[in-house]
This record gives C-alpha cells, sequence and structure tokens, in this order.
C-alpha cells in the first residue's frame, strides 16, 4: 500500500505534500506524489519545477519515507488520473489541498476536489493551506 497526493506548485498542494509525507511517515507506506500536466499542452503551471521535486526528494528522505514523483501528462479530467493511480498504487489514502471556492463557482466550473472526495473508494484526506 502506499500514500497518493495529488500536487499542483501552490499553497494548497504544499499543505497537501507536507500532510501526505507525515501520513506516509505515521503509516510506514511509501508516498507517490502525482504531479500530472494536461496532455498535449505546450506550457503547464501546473508541473512543479526540478529544484521544487528536489526539495520534496530531500523532505522525504530526511523523513524516512520512499517518494516516487509521476510527472507523466493525462488526458481527461485530473480526478479520474487521481482515482486510476490510486487503484493503480493499491492507495490506503488519497491525500488533496482544497482552495475556498464559491457554491456559484463549483456550479460552473465544477471541483475536481469534489469528485475525488465524492468518488474515491478509499480514504482521503483533504487539507487547506
Amino acid at each position: 500500500m502506499t500514500v497518493l497526493v495529488g500536487y499542483v506548485p501552490t499553497p494548497e498542494g504544499e499543505a497537501a505534500y507536507g500532510a501526505a509525507l507525515d501520513e506516509a511517515q505515521r503509516r510506514g507506506e511509501p508516498l507517490v506524489l502525482l504531479n500530472s500536466p494536461r496532455s498535449g499542452a505546450p506550457v503547464s503551471a501546473d508541473v512543479a519545477p526540478e529544484d521544487t521535486v528536489r526539495e520534496m526528494t530531500t523532505r522525504a528522505q530526511a523523513s524516512g519515507v520512499e517518494l516516487q514523483v509521476r510527472q507523466t501528462p493525462h488526458t481527461g479530467e485530473i480526478a479520474d488520473e487521481v482515482l486510476r493511480v490510486a487503484q493503480e498504487t493499491d492507495a490506503s489514502v488519497i491525500v488533496i489541498g482544497l482552495r475556498k471556492r464559491s457554491p456559484v463557482g463549483k456550479l460552473i466550473m465544477g471541483s475536481s476536489a469534489q469528485r475525488i472526495l465524492l468518488d474515491a473508494d478509499r480514504p482521503v484526506l483533504a487539507v487547506k493551506p
């Protein structure tokens, strides 16, 4: 089993990574970091820069946690990719970061976090920065 964290380089992503690292250490499980850009996008702000990945790897090593970083592009919705990777890695828990959105914003734009929370067949730990 593993701990899976959905990560984007934002304050919400940083909060999710910190919580996931703590959870992986507590459970004695490896941590899978999913940082997946949309396939075909020429540039993506969702991709963690190399130096950020290096720093996260160092933090994991210092905590005694094995870290696997996945940055393979995805097609479709990111929520589907998170759920697919959770199944593939037999994740014991999914960790995601939440941002504040109005009810109207959720209605118009949808919410990947909401989809993960509702559709996951395993526990989801949702954190705020």
